[in-house]
């Protein structure tokens, strides 16, 4: 899923772990590829590559992954 347009996800709790979120958004369609892309170094969490899973999301954070960004809002 590559695209220019910033996709947004509304946060309803305190957070979301990195690997739910890209599973939620579709960006993955597994939480062990979700995983995978994590371990591999493929996604950002604003603007700094991620290594942590389980990274706790809140508002205001922007994940990016092959092209693709996620806005917590």
């Amino acid at each position: 899923m590559s695209s220019n347009k910033p996709l947004t996800f509304e946060l309803t709790e305190d957070f979301i772990e990195l690997i739910k979120l890209l599973k939620f958004v579709g960006i993955c369609q597994t939480g062990g590829q979700a995983k995978l892309a994590v371990e591999n170094g493929l996604v950002k969490v604003d603007g700094e590559v991620e290594s942590r899973k389980r990274r706790k999301l809140r508002k205001g954070m922007r994940v990016e992954i092959e092209g693709q960004t996620v806005l917590v809002v």
